[in-house]
């Protein structure tokens, strides 16, 4: 269904910090930035970026915007929220833990990364 995601990102190297540390947890390779500045991670098919935006005006957040990883372990959303932690992220909602609607169970975590878009791990339980 999506051919790619991009994030805005004032600088994309300190986001690239983060990324490639919360990344790494879930088992994607490091990012690569291209001439314009840009960095992409491409794994499996998909490709995630992060790039400054184009019409110069600073990044932010989409308000009701959420972009959710997969993992594939609660130890992995846990490690993946420390790794975020660690580099420039910041915790917002609940602690790390499981969810439960619509009859499922998910094992998730939040962060704010550190250009202010919200991020999830999430672990289908």
């Amino acid at each position: 269904m999506f051919s790619h995601v991009m994030l805005g990102a004032d600088d994309v190297a300190e986001s690239k910090k983060f990324y490639d540390a919360t990344m790494e947890v879930l088992g994607h390779p490091a990012g690569v930035m291209d001439e314009k500045g840009r960095c992409f991670y491409v794994d499996k098919g998909s490709v995630f970026a992060l790039t400054k935006p184009i019409d110069g005006a600073p990044a932010s957040c989409g308000n009701g915007s959420t972009l959710g990883f997969a993992a594939d372990s609660p130890e992995m959303v846990d490690a993946w929220h420390a790794a975020g932690l660690a580099h420039g992220g910041r915790a917002i909602e609940d602690p790390p833990g499981v969810r439960e609607g619509g009859g499922r169970k998910l094992y998730l975590a939040y962060l704010r990364d550190p250009s202010g878009n919200k991020i999830c791990a999430l672990y289908r339980m």
